[in-house]
């Protein structure tokens, strides 16, 4: 079993069960440039890795927002190259959390299937107290799942860290979002949509706004991402300097 720290090395019919998607489509993003070539092995076998699994992420949360594959092809074309795959589920990261509530039903199966691996009844547990899923009303064997947070609550069970903790960090995560979510809308409220409800006859003004609204949620999104990687960097490297 990997973890998310050690080399994964998978064949392609291993990485399209872990991606959720068939072998063909594999092949298919592959022919098309979406997805690097592998790492070709010992008897010419391709091996795949970190990267692939996070852009196939990528390429699904794209698809979830109504993206065609020709803008997917041009939305990849502008990132770096050398982008690695914790880059590229901070991507997936930001574009998923603006796509509306979109949690799915899944059997027993189909989230192990989903998941990649066997889960056993502490898993199930840890990803229901993570919010990953919960037990749907439907069946007994049937489960609620987010799929936006199922791969990273999937890594999140091989990381050495106690379960008290990731929750504990979860916590302080949702606690400090809502309240940056807060006074941004408070902001917002005050220092744009009140100025703009007393100039609502201005055709002009009123089309700003509208595009305004319509980009204002990822734009915000990735500045609170990047804010918070700079400042995560900076309080590490402090603490562990003094240490």
């Amino acid at each position: 079993m990997a973890t998310g720290t050690e080399e994964l090395r998978l064949t392609v019919d291993e990485l399209a069960a872990r991606a959720g998607v068939t072998v063909r489509t594999v092949r298919f993003y592959s022919t098309r440039g979406l997805l690097p070539p592998p790492v070709i092995g010992p008897r010419r076998v391709g091996h795949y890795g970190h990267d692939h699994l996070s852009r196939l992420a990528l390429i699904e949360e794209l698809q979830h927002q109504g993206m065609t594959l020709a803008a997917i092809e041009r939305y990849l074309e502008q990132l770096p190259p050398d982008l690695s795959a914790h880059d590229l589920a901070i991507h997936r990261a930001v574009v998923a959390s603006w796509a509306p509530d979109s949690a799915e039903d899944a059997t027993r199966a189909e989230l192990e299937r989903r998941a990649g691996r066997a889960l056993s009844e502490a898993d199930i547990d840890r990803l229901a107290a993570m919010g990953v899923l919960e037990h749907a009303e439907s069946a007994d064997d049937t489960y609620r799942v987010d799929p936006g947070l199922l791969r990273l609550g999937v890594e999140l069970l091989d990381v050495p860290i106690a379960h008290e903790t990731i929750l504990s960090s979860r916590t302080v995560l949702l606690e400090h979002a809502r309240s940056a979510a807060q006074e941004l809308t408070r902001l917002f409220r005050d220092e744009v949509w009140g100025p703009y409800r007393e100039r609502e006859s201005d055709p002009e003004h009123v089309a700003t706004m509208k595009s305004l609204s319509a980009h204002m949620q990822p734009l915000v999104l990735q500045a609170l991402v990047t804010a918070f990687q700079r400042s995560l960097k900076e309080e590490l490297r402090a603490a562990f300097t003094a240490e």
